[in-house]
C-alpha cells in the first residue's frame, strides 16, 4: 500500500517522532545523546530549521521544529544519515538504524504548540524514567529554565509573557500541571522490549537486577508488579525477567 502524503503545516511547524528499527536502542550512552544533539545543531545552519523542543529516549526521539529553506524530508535525511554513519562506525555495525521514515504531525496553533512542548518534555516522567522533568538530561526543558543551546526559546517564552521573569515562572508552572494529552507517538501502548522493561523495573522497584524483586517485602513486591502491568508489561515478560511465578502475577 502506498504511503499517504504528509499533511502540510501552514505554520511550517511540526512535531516529529523517529524511532529505532524493531524498537532497537538508538542511544546507548551519553556520548550518543550528545552526538545527536551536535548533529541537530550542525544541520540547523544548512537546512535553516528552528528547534523548539526535543527529547531523546533510549529507542526513539521527539522533535518540535519549524521548517526552514529546506524541506523537512531533506533535513531529516541529513540528520538521519549523519547519526547512522556515526552510530554504525562506533558500534561496528551495518545497515539501517531507524524504523522506516520519520512520522510527523502539523502544529497549526500556538495552543497546540505548547501542548506538544509539554508532552515532549513530560515523556521521561510518563515513561517512569524520572520523577522530575528537570532531572532528565536529554530533553530541552532546561534550555527554557537555564540557558538555550540549540532551541529557539524566545518565541515560545513570548507566548507566556514578554517579561522574561514572568514567562519563566509561567512555563515552569505549565510543565508541572498533570497532562493527559496524547500527541503523535509510535505504536502508543505497544509492549516494551526486554531491555526497556529491565530499565523500567529497575526504576520502579529501585533494584539493580529485576530478580531482586523476589526479595522485597510482599506488599511492596505486589505493588511493583501491579505498576508493571499498568505500564503494559505482559505477565509472561514479568515472569521471565523477575522469576516470580505466573500464578502470582496473574492473581494480582
Amino acid at each position: 500500500m502506498p504511503r499517504g502524503a504528509r499533511k502540510k503545516s501552514d505554520t511550517g511547524i511540526y512535531h516529529v517522532v523517529l524511532r529505532g528499527i524493531n524498537k532497537q536502542r538508538i542511544f546507548e550512552d551519553d556520548e550518543d545523546n550528545r552526538k545527536f544533539i551536535e548533529i541537530i545543531e550542525k544541520y540547523k545552519a544548512i537546512s535553516g530549521y528552528q528547534v523548539y523542543a526535543y527529547c531523546l529516549m533510549s529507542n526513539h526521539l521527539h522533535l518540535l521544529l519549524k521548517e526552514g529553506q529546506e524541506s523537512l524530508g531533506m533535513a531529516f535525511r541529513r540528520i538521519g544519515a549523519g547519526y547512522v554513519y556515526w552510530y554504525n562506525w562506533k558500534y561496528s555495525r551495518r545497515g539501517h538504524l531507524f524504523q522506516d521514515r520519520y512520522r510527523s504531525e502539523a502544529v497549526e496553533t500556538d495552543e497546540y504548540l505548547l501542548t506538544v512542548l509539554r508532552y515532549i518534555h513530560q515523556n521521561p516522567v510518563k515513561a517512569g524514567i524520572t520523577e522530575k522533568i528537570e532531572a532528565y538530561p536529554w530533553s530541552s526543558y532546561r534550555e527554557y529554565t537555564e540557558k538555550p543551546v540549540i532551541c529557539a526559546t524566545q518565541f515560545v517564552m513570548s507566548l507566556f509573557s514578554e517579561d522574561l521573569a514572568v514567562a519563566l515562572y509561567l512555563i515552569e508552572k505549565f510543565h508541572r500541571e498533570t497532562s493527559k494529552e496524547q500527541c503523535l507517538e509510535y505504536d502508543h501502548g505497544a509492549r516494551l522490549n526486554d531491555m526497556e522493561a529491565v530499565e523500567l523495573i529497575q526504576q520502579i522497584a529501585d533494584v539493580k537486577r529485576p530478580k531482586e524483586i523476589q526479595e522485597l517485602e510482599r506488599q511492596k513486591r505486589n505493588a511493583v508488579i501491579k505498576e508493571l502491568k499498568k505500564r503494559n508489561l505482559s505477565i509472561r515478560q514479568i515472569e521471565r525477567l523477575t522469576g516470580i511465578s505466573f500464578g502470582i502475577i496473574r492473581n494480582l
